[in-house]
């Protein structure tokens, strides 16, 4: 079946009949409509059944990694606009790593920030939700702007901008299983790029696992690090503070993780540098991740390499 993309139709306010535009690494199921001037960034899963229509309002933009689940519906309308990170005017922006979970409906003008999840059948309409907010279910926000880092209950309606303001701030159980819809998505993604293919499909037949495997290959550690580099220059760019830890097999089994030198640098091929002169001097240990906030406390976990049995 082939993907229903098309140019926007001419319309009085706009004659241009903008294409979508879709990154390579990006997944668009079949089942989606998607019309007009449409951007779609890196690792962008485009779950089954959904209406991303840039017909009337226009553009929208679709950060890196962020999924949009089944059925949701994005739209905006012909005037009105929000302005993106990269200081552009858009319909809707939607941020990097971000979940649009089932059902939900962004409706232009709209801003949705990084590291946000939208729950089951909530709308946001003439809104801004800033970074690392949690929607939970069947929630309205309209008309205000969220604060980064708050919590919207399941079927709260926010219409004031006061009501906005008072919200509390996300916990960080919150963040953690927000992250873990992301990293399910992402492996969503992988299998249904290569589910037609035998060879592809092979590694990831061994059993679900949410965490990251050790890579078989040179060009597979390549990638590997390209994506984990993602995740922690995210946790970066917020503020947070990298660590990393190892283990050989015996004390992988029972939990026992000792603390290491932390990642060097700030830039891109800083970071990546040192993470891999870290798996080098651990080579044959288990080694991981994670990212510590401003309290102190542990929001995210990546397994990088698995020990080697004993």
């Amino acid at each position: 079946m082939p993907l229903r993309q098309q140019p926007s139709p001419p319309t009085p306010w706009d004659q241009g009949l903008d294409q979508p535009q879709i990154s390579e690494s990006a997944y668009v199921h079949s089942s989606t409509s998607l019309i007009g001037d449409v951007r779609l960034g890196h690792q962008v899963l485009i779950a089954p059944g959904t209406s991303i229509r840039a017909d009337e309002g226009m553009p929208f933009y679709i950060g890196a990694n962020t999924n949009i689940q089944d059925g949701v519906v994005i739209h905006g309308l012909e005037r009105g606009r929000v302005t993106g990170d990269d200081g552009e005017s858009y319909s809707v922006w939607i941020g990097e790593h971000t979940c649009i979970t089932h059902m939900a409906l962004i409706h232009g003008p709209a801003y949705i920030g990084d590291d946000c999840f939208i729950g089951f059948r909530s709308t946001v309409f003439n809104s801004k939700v800033g970074h690392r907010c949690i929607v939970m279910m069947h929630a309205l926000i309209q008309d205000v702007e969220i604060p980064p880092g708050k919590y919207v209950g399941s079927g709260v309606v926010i219409t004031h901008q006061s009501e906005a303001d008072r919200l509390p701030d996300a916990k960080t159980t919150d963040h953690r299983f927000s992250h873990h819809v992301v990293e399910i998505n992402r492996a969503l993604l992988a299998g249904y790029r290569c589910a037609d293919d035998i060879a592809c499909a092979a590694p990831l037949n061994n059993g679900h696992r949410s965490e990251i495997a050790r890579p078989q290959n040179e060009k597979l550690q390549e990638q590997l690090s390209a994506e984990v580099l993602e995740q922690i220059l995210g946790q970066l760019r917020l503020g947070n503070q990298i660590g990393i830890e190892q283990a050989d097999a015996r004390h992988f089994k029972v939990g026992a993780w000792q603390s290491c030198p932390p990642l060097e640098g700030t830039n891109p091929q800083q970071v990546l540098n040192s993470l891999n002169r870290r798996m080098t001097e651990y080579q044959g240990n288990a080694v991981r991740v994670f990212s510590i906030d401003s309290h102190k406390q542990r929001v995210m976990e990546w397994l990088l390499q698995r020990p080697m049995p004993s």
